[in-house]
């Protein structure tokens, strides 16, 4: 459990920001002194404690107060709605006739011992019916258990906007640990993260997520110490179930949010096994300038270009300077060499896989149980045809964190790279449904593409497009299907808008020149042909391009041809040799059969 919120030391803040007592709390709640105690106590409500002797100092930030009256809705009244404030007068004790010197009348006698024998009597009678109420009641109370749960970004509250960087890294930590919990579904960071301004109540937030509670709460960072406060909220109603402040030094970041995801585990009343509980726990202090170093290369990478990628690399790279125990940065490393092994990015696999491989090992040789480095090891594996490896990774990495939509994802591929379309089908709808925005209908699109249900792969896609119409990879995700459905002409102004947002990519080209030939544009297809041969002398062109860019030719020389350089290079095409319908044309070649027994060893 968190530490007391009494630790947080004082902090150089502008006067005008601060409810500095609890007159000054109460004048800007509209309530008494005494209200508002009453709601510190028991309802969580969030007032901070100055270090030093004097005791019952406290003050109050009106922005948490604001939020905290916002998510208390229905719990909280309204003043012209609210009771007395004041606590009720009690009644001067009467006295006796004896104390006055009066003879007591019969009357005064009736007073003094049958009233109290009546209401002994019926005090006796009450307790006799509850007893009984109690003893015979046949339906016990029914208890809130929550099995899905939304964390919400984390506020950034310090008031520098340069400090997101660590409210989003926080969120994404404390989602990462509660996914390793198999008794509950966690929805993944990148589809909570549109929920960061918010203008939907909770429970509209919760439906549209499928949720039973939602986390929302903030981040502060004040000098060299962190401050989290968080509240659980129940979905359907916008009931507050529980709150808490947590106050710590930057260099225990790793142990507050620890806390902070046992803390929640027990609120929502998961079963938790002991090697869960284990993994909940682990923390270790780490330097605060690590800590955030690592947490800017996630925010950098987050930005989804190369740019943001580069960037990436260098923070984690200072990181790794500062701190070579720190496991966390050198996945960051790996995925971001990911990153740059992308078509998009241009950078020859043979030049990212074997780092790649590298920092994912030696994240792993540090904690074994980062899920994401199984995932990254296991697709990287997966692009050099180590199908054993993969697949244990994968399945490592499931083990490790159920929730973990990267996995179930990763695990779809496999699975459709061996030909088990169906059910790769199935693990990538179940991928969606823990991070419908991080997996997207393209994502989708391609598994029901591989399973030759071109129509709902297409509409996937033009799904996925209606909300981000000019993503490049989305665009030609659409063409396959497309072209695969005798749709060539549909697919060509697609893959045209894809070149030209993608910066004129080498893949792109080759499925346009494969769309022009489809389409009976054999011209424009061996035009586009022409600049990619140019393209080839000044720099990386993968194999896979033209491979593409032959078939749709139908030119079966020098597909093979180009398939020969796609095996030499590793080419990410060939993963796809048992199930892509573009080489239904060759499938019957001898040759065929050959590159397949090599990319696929028994």
């Amino acid at each position: 459990m968190g530490e007391p919120a009494q630790v947080m030391p004082p902090v150089e803040r502008q006067p005008e920001k601060w409810l500095d007592s609890w007159k000054a709390i109460a004048a800007y709640l509209n309530r008494d002194v005494t209200t508002v105690q009453r709601w510190e106590k028991r309802e969580g409500m969030p007032v901070h404690r100055h270090v030093h002797a004097k005791r019952g100092s406290v003050y109050a930030l009106p922005e948490e107060l604001d939020d905290w009256i916002q998510s208390r809705r229905g719990s909280v009244q309204p003043v012209e709605a609210s009771e007395s404030e004041s606590e009720p007068e009690q009644p001067e004790p009467e006295k006796s006739p004896e104390a006055t010197g009066e003879t007591p009348s019969p009357s005064s006698l009736w007073r003094a011992w049958v009233v109290p024998l009546a209401a002994a009597l019926c005090l006796g009678v009450a307790a006799i019916a509850v007893w009984f109420a109690v003893r015979h009641r046949t339906t016990p109370p029914v208890e809130f258990k929550v099995q899905s749960l939304a964390v919400l970004p984390l506020r950034n509250l310090s008031g520098e906007p340069a400090q997101q960087y660590l409210a989003d890294g926080v969120t994404e930590a404390l989602i990462s640990r509660l996914s390793t919990i198999h008794d509950l579904r966690v929805i993944s960071h990148t589809s909570v993260s549109r929920f960061k301004d918010p203008q939907l109540s909770v429970p509209e937030i919760a439906k549209q997520l499928g949720v039973d509670a939602v986390v929302e709460g903030s981040v502060t960072k004040q000098g060299n110490r962190l401050r989290v406060t968080v509240q659980l909220i129940r979905g359907t109603t916008d009931e507050h179930l529980w709150s808490e402040t947590y106050d710590r030094k930057m260099s225990d970041a790793l142990t507050l949010e620890s806390d902070l995801a046992q803390s929640i585990a027990e609120k929502v009343q998961v079963t938790v096994t002991g090697e869960e509980r284990q993994r909940l726990s682990s923390a270790a202090p780490v330097a605060p300038e690590v800590y955030e170093l690592y947490l800017k290369g996630q925010f950098a990478l987050g930005q989804g270009n190369t740019a943001g990628v580069e960037q990436g690399i260098d923070d984690f790279q200072q990181a790794v300077k500062r701190d070579a125990n720190f496991a966390p940065a050198y996945l960051g490393l790996a995925s971001a060499y990911t990153g740059l092994g992308t078509i998009f990015s241009g950078v020859p696999p043979e030049e990212t896989r074997p780092k790649v491989i590298h920092f994912a090992e030696q994240a792993l040789a540090l904690d074994p149980n980062l899920a994401d480095a199984h995932v990254v090891l296991a697709n990287t594996l997966q692009q050099q045809w180590h199908w054993a490896e993969a697949e244990a990774e994968y399945r490592r990495a499931l083990a490790i964190s159920p929730n973990s939509a990267k996995a179930q994802e990763g695990f779809a591929d496999w699975l459709s790279d061996q030909g088990r379309t169906d059910e790769a089908v199935t693990w990538i709808q179940r991928a969606r449904a823990l991070d419908p925005a991080g997996v997207s209908g393209g994502d989708v699109s391609w598994m029901l593409f591989m399973a030759r249900r071109y129509d709902d792969a297409i509409r996937e896609s033009c799904s996925a497009l209606a909300l981000q119409p000019d993503h490049a990879a989305e665009l030609m995700g659409l063409a396959f299907p497309l072209i695969a459905n005798n749709q060539a002409a549909d697919a060509i102004p697609v893959l045209e808008k894809s070149l030209s947002l993608s910066q004129q990519s080498p893949a792109v080209a080759g499925m346009l020149i494969h769309a022009y030939a489809k389409a009976g544009r054999r011209s424009d297809a061996l035009r586009l042909l022409a600049e990619l041969n140019r393209q080839r002398k000044t720099g990386y062109v993968p194999a896979g391009a033209f491979v593409n860019a032959y078939l749709g030719l139908g030119d079966t020389e020098q597909s093979f041809y180009w398939l020969e350089q796609a095996y030499k290079e590793q080419s990410n095409i060939l993963q796809f040799l048992k199930t892509h319908p573009q080489f239904d044309p060759i499938r019957g070649d001898p040759r065929f059969a050959d590159l397949l027994r090599r990319v696929f060893p028994s």
